[in-house]
């Protein structure tokens, strides 16, 4: 470490440690394992009644004239807090389709590709086995795939997988994402307000039309996005993460000024600050030097856009805190057979999963490249194509999540436990798998070369 860099011993002993483990790929993945783990355990415990009741039973509300709000913790996590994680999901499906493997038709072929066969054919698992029941409406719970724990198992082999694999793997759950969302919006929302949609749909054009001519201030459309959009949606009936992406759409994605502006500058403001005498006998910067720092930091923000910078200002709030609650709300699945078995609902989704996505992601992709209608990505191979088809069976945080969406539990109180009873054994085993056969069949980068 360089000896200029001064650090206190909570920065040695704690902030530094801290930061180095969140900024692993990796670690947002382990840690909404544990809150998952945890959360099993307290559902199949002597507390499991307590545990429950905490989530359903406690709630909290305000009132404003005559609009009420009220609402269990558990609701206020799926609305509210998931409404953090698809506004961030959205800013990466923006990133993706304007920069990114989504942004031009060559490159988004293949994972969009991959990723509708990977939703088309759980949904038709799943209706095999549950299709002309009660049970039906639960078709998309099979359909996601979750990013977290897919890529963190793909970087836990290292150099085992070759880039053009983790690439892949990225775009097709981005791509799977824009797919849930508008699953989502299109089949699992309840009773529409028209009215309220409607002032939804204005304050989102009033933050189109603010893009548009120029403003980029992150608090203004955190007010509208939030006190607008989200709460009319919320309102309206239609599921408010819809409301999240959309206002992710919204945010500008181009910089207040270009990479020529910012070298130039930058480099001026680095000669100004080593022409000013620094005074040495105060250990901190002078009011000089702390003003051309200013001007440095705020030359930084205005390069960056305000997507990107909410982007990674978000990413380890959602990582750390947004999925880590919605799995200990969420994921308290209690493991009974019953005297039956497992349930249609149970082997719908498992196999939907497990061989649904499968077949979906690498059967369809193999079958297009052996066609020629697409070419292999390089460094892939049928093997490990084979062993990505099972992580993305890992649908755990989106499959949860279109649970709570997708049953009526006035009416069959036991179709979401038995859903996520499926879920976790589809997304456990499609873990487990795909990391063997991309361990057995990767190569280290040094044997590739």
């Amino acid at each position: 470490m360089d000896n200029n860099i001064k650090l206190s011993p909570a920065d040695k002993w704690i902030t530094a440690p801290m930061s180095r483990f969140m900024s692993k790929s990796t670690s947002g993945g382990i840690v909404l394992f544990l809150a998952a783990v945890f959360a099993i355990f307290m559902a199949n415990s002597q507390w499991a009644d307590a545990y429950m009741s905490f989530w359903d039973d406690n709630h909290i509300g305000f009132t404003l004239n005559d609009m009420t709000l009220n609402h269990s913790l558990k609701h206020w996590v799926n609305d509210g807090l998931m409404a953090i994680f698809f506004f961030v999901v959205g800013l990466e499906l923006k990133r993706e389709l304007t920069t990114g493997e989504l942004s031009s038709p060559k490159k988004a072929m293949l994972p969009i590709i991959a990723a509708i066969g990977g939703m088309v054919v759980p949904a038709t698992v799943y209706l095999i086995f549950n299709g002309g029941t009660d049970a039906a409406h639960g078709w998309g719970i099979p359909m996601a795939t979750d990013i977290a724990f897919a890529l963190g198992v793909l970087y836990l082999l290292g150099d085992r997988v070759p880039t053009s694999l983790k690439v892949f793997l990225t775009a097709l759950a981005i791509a799977d994402d824009l797919g849930a969302v508008l699953v989502i919006a299109m089949f699992y929302t309840s009773d529409l307000s028209i009215t309220n949609l409607g002032m939804g749909l204005g304050f989102f054009g009033l933050l189109v039309l603010s893009n548009l001519i120029g403003i980029r201030n992150t608090i203004y459309y955190a007010i509208i996005g939030i006190g607008g959009v989200w709460l009319c949606f919320l309102l309206s009936g239609v599921h408010a993460t819809i409301a999240a992406v959309l206002a992710a759409f919204a945010i500008p994605s181009t910089a207040k000024v270009n990479e020529s502006y910012f070298v130039t500058k930058l480099n001026s403001l680095r000669d100004r600050f080593s022409k000013i005498d620094p005074d040495d006998k105060i250990p901190n910067l002078t009011g000089a030097q702390m003003e051309c720092v200013h001007d440095i930091k705020d030359l930084s923000r205005d390069a960056l856009p305000a997507s990107i910078r909410l982007e990674h200002s978000m990413h380890n709030f959602v990582a750390f805190f947004v999925m880590p609650v919605f799995a200990l709300a969420n994921a308290a699945i209690p493991i009974s057979l019953g005297d039956g078995g497992f349930s249609a609902v149970t082997l719908g989704v498992a196999f939907g999963l497990l061989i649904g996505k499968v077949i979906g992601v690498s059967g369809l992709t193999a079958l297009l490249i052996k066609l020629k209608v697409v070419s292999m990505p390089k460094g892939m191979t049928y093997l490990n194509l084979l062993g990505l088809g099972f992580l993305a069976a890992i649908g755990f945080t989106m499959s949860l999540f279109v649970t709570e969406l997708a049953f009526d539990i006035n009416l069959h109180p036991e179709f979401p436990d038995q859903a996520k009873l499926g879920i976790l054994m589809a997304s456990g085993l499609g873990g487990v798998i795909g990391y063997v056969l991309l361990f057995m069949f990767g190569k280290k980068k040094e044997e590739m070369e």
